[in-house]
């Protein structure tokens, strides 16, 4: 009997071992689309976070976006200016290649190229020196206190196989797809099984991961689903487990339904417009001869027409927290210091006045219409806004990969007003300062800088914050260099958008503040 009951025994474990897995799909949807699979090639949250799932930087952050290690599994300051970073071996790509110390100063290199879009993740003149396979030194060229701080979505390629494969050579445009871009080789959780671009994307987990999963999925299928009303009844159908963003006119119907929940928190994105103030003349206004947005009167004028509180409780739904500044107030301890300058109609009219357009002026204006919540809508209410003291704009809405070109630096910022959004990658001012109000230039300061403002003495105190390792010194800095930009309406903040994400009630999923949307942590019923 005793051996029966052994032999019994056996038998189930066996069966246990050779039983299939029970499929875990997870399904997902985003209004915009997920073109490239080169992370270079946009530095856009949603982009940087799919791919985070299947590539990996030197350093990684947890779910309360502690910086943690990643490919590299520790870090010194060897000198002031010498950072080494000991890289974890036995790590393999998906294609079966070994990690090594040549594929991040390749990497390195290649960030750095100039079509990259993620040149600021590495600071200008910056040496990047292997020192064995698994060990690589960073020598800065003056004391760089958060010189790590945006590696995790700085993404390490193969150096064999982007050579293999032709992609040495980042490739910038979305509407000229290399067949390189539509590839995927990393050394992440997940590999894509297949890519339709603006379509579908269909996702495996890495069963070779050096990592250890925390996720029980065997499947993740990425949708682009553009309308607002489409993507809410694929949800509430159980078509999909989870959607971003929640269309605000939505959220209640979706907590009230049985199955779906939203899951809302803040977050760091600050949405805000731009103004091309560098060109003599504007690409895209009937004021010929001179440029009107060259004048801070003129900024300021569009600054205070623009009704903050109708925008946060009409187009928003309340789901937005207005900003003066174009950080988060998460952010920065003195963000309380600034206020907002005041919306005020007849004092807009009398600045247009002033500086010489008293019947105010046309121009265009460029916006997404797949890519922040609400986007849209929001520049509809500032062109009706403007319309009240005389500017006559026309909107250009249009999806994410063609603003992005269009307005950016691909096509040389081919716009004269526009919205963007922005999340600091390193959640600290000096990005903000180098990518957002930085000057432009060849080293990649000013790459997202889709206005062209310039200030010198910004800049200056930009270079400063980099060095400085006091915090109240380095908050003065800061604070110094956004009162400057505050004080001459450089660029137009609005407001902080809120995390609204449609999930199933089968589903746990973590919502972090920078709104990557990371499946290796999901777990599904």
């Amino acid at each position: 009997m005793k051996l029966r009951i052994m032999t019994l025994a056996a038998a189930v474990a066996a069966a246990m071992l050779t039983a299939p897995v029970e499929a875990k799909t997870f399904r997902y949807a985003f209004q915009g689309d997920l073109n490239a699979l080169d992370p270079y090639t946009l530095n856009e949250t949603f982009t940087l976070g799919a791919l985070g799932n299947v590539m990996e930087g030197l350093t990684k952050r947890d779910k309360d976006l502690k910086i943690i290690p990643g490919l590299a599994e520790r870090w010194e300051i060897a000198e002031p200016t010498r950072w080494r970073f000991y890289l974890r071996k036995g790590v393999k790509f998906h294609n079966g290649e070994d990690f090594t110390a040549d594929d991040v100063v390749f990497s390195a290199e290649r960030a750095l190229s100039p079509e990259s879009n993620i040149k600021s993740r590495i600071a200008a003149g910056t040496k990047v020196v292997k020192v064995d396979d698994h060990t690589v030194d960073f020598v800065t060229t003056a004391p760089n206190p958060i010189l790590h701080y945006e590696w995790d979505t700085w993404y390490i390629f193969s150096k064999k196989w982007s050579e293999a494969n032709g992609a040495t050579k980042v490739q910038t445009s979305s509407s000229q797809l290399s067949p390189f871009t539509l590839k995927a080789n990393g050394t992440g959780p997940f590999i894509v099984e297949s890519h339709q671009p603006g379509v579908k994307t269909v996702f495996k987990p890495n069963p070779n991961w050096w990592g250890k999963p925390e996720h029980n999925l065997t499947e993740v299928i990425f949708q682009t689903i553009k309308s607002d009303a489409t993507r809410v009844a694929a949800l509430l159908s159980g078509e999909i487990d989870m959607m971003d963003p929640v269309p605000v006119q939505d959220i209640a119907r979706i907590k009230a339904n049985a199955g779906t929940d939203v899951l809302t928190g803040p977050e760091l994105r600050t949405i805000f417009l731009n103004m091309d103030s560098l060109r003599d003349e504007l690409l895209y206004s009937d004021v010929k001869g001179k440029n009107p947005f060259k004048d801070a009167r003129v900024r300021k004028a569009f600054y205070q027409a623009i009704d903050m509180e109708a925008i946060h409780s009409r187009v928003m739904r309340g789901n937005s927290a207005n900003s003066a500044l174009l950080i988060s107030p998460l952010l920065f301890s003195r963000a309380a210091e600034f206020k907002r300058h005041p919306y005020d109609p007849d004092a807009a009219k009398k600045l247009l006045a002033e500086a010489g357009y008293p019947n105010g002026f046309a121009v265009e204006m460029d916006c997404p219409n797949d890519r922040y919540v609400n986007d849209e809508a929001i520049c509809q209410a500032v062109v009706a806004m403007l319309a009240r003291i005389g500017i006559k704009a026309k909107l250009n809405a249009m999806p994410k990969a063609k603003y992005f070109e269009k307005a950016g630096a691909t096509q040389k910022y081919d716009s004269s007003f526009n919205l963007l959004g922005w999340t600091p990658g390193s959640f600290d001012s000096h990005n903000v300062l180098l990518n957002i109000t930085g000057c432009r230039d060849d080293k990649g300061a000013g790459a997202f800088n889709y206005g062209g403002y310039c200030n010198p003495k910004v800049d200056e105190l930009a270079k400063l914050v980099l060095v400085e390792t006091d915090t109240a010194k380095r908050d003065d800095l800061i604070a110094q260099a956004f009162r400057i930009v505050h004080e001459e309406a450089g660029i137009i903040p609005l407001h902080q958008q809120a995390l609204n994400w449609g999930v199933s009630k089968k589903v746990k999923i973590v919502q972090r503040a920078d709104n990557q949307i990371l499946f290796y942590w999901v777990q599904k019923e």
